[in-house]
């Protein structure tokens, strides 16, 4: 009996194909484009609001009025709001933010959970421009696990891609330095910058290498349930 042949790795291309692949299943076993097309939107891109994003160990909720006291408490975390615009105590005016969102199609604002329904962070989708897409809010609780930030960076960009955008655009506080290098790794590229940011973005084939690069921290992909 011959040795069987050993298994080798999908090359680059076949690696990006496959991300491709991927990215288009699930924007259609999602019915995105049904969904727009119900909205009277005829064209991606479009930010659509998912009840839920399931990863590979996380999970994004859409966020509600009532995930203000979590989101006060963790936007007034002393460590976590050194590099974030300043959030009152008063949990009043985040739930009227947060009765407005509901109405609002101009963002997604999403709780991440772990697979057990913990609360652990948080992430915003915002300021469309053509086909580019800004994110933010971006918040990993203390002691959640190592994977947390990768793995939901990687969700954000695939549930971009499925909804149609092409490129990011984002700033960086430059005292953020651990959160701008984990930007570049990606391949976001630095294109100006003010008195305290970094300016960034990134294009379609750089999020696209990332995920395949990193598919070992979301390797299905993600399910989008509206």
């Amino acid at each position: 009996m011959s040795p069987a042949s050993p298994v080798l790795p999908p090359s680059p291309s076949e690696a990006l194909s496959n991300i491709a692949t991927q990215i288009q299943a699930c924007a259609e076993q999602a019915g995105i484009t049904g969904r727009l097309a119900e909205l009277g939107l005829t064209a991606r891109p479009a930010f659509l609001k998912a009840q839920k994003v399931i990863g590979h160990k996380l999970i994004m909720r859409n966020a509600t009025v009532a995930d203000a006291s979590y989101i006060v408490a963790l936007r007034t975390d002393e460590q976590k709001s050194r590099f974030i615009s300043t959030t009152s105590v008063d949990v009043k005016p985040q739930e009227q933010w947060l009765e407005k969102y509901a109405c609002d199609d101009k963002q997604i604002y999403f709780i991440i959970q772990n697979m057990e329904g913990g609360d652990i962070g948080t992430v915003r989708l915002y300021d469309q421009q053509a086909d580019s897409f800004c994110w933010g809010s971006w918040i990993i609780q203390a002691g959640s696990a190592n994977s947390s930030s990768i793995e939901s960076a990687l969700m954000v960009y695939h549930y971009a891609l499925a909804l149609g955008f092409q490129s990011a655009h984002f700033d960086v506080r430059k005292g953020n330095e651990s959160v701008w290098k984990f930007h570049e790794r990606f391949g976001a590229k630095k294109n100006g910058e003010t008195a305290e940011d970094f300016h960034y973005s990134i294009a379609a084939s750089e999020i696209s290498s990332s995920l395949s690069r990193f598919a070992k921290f979301l390797p299905s992909g993600i399910q989008i349930q509206f």
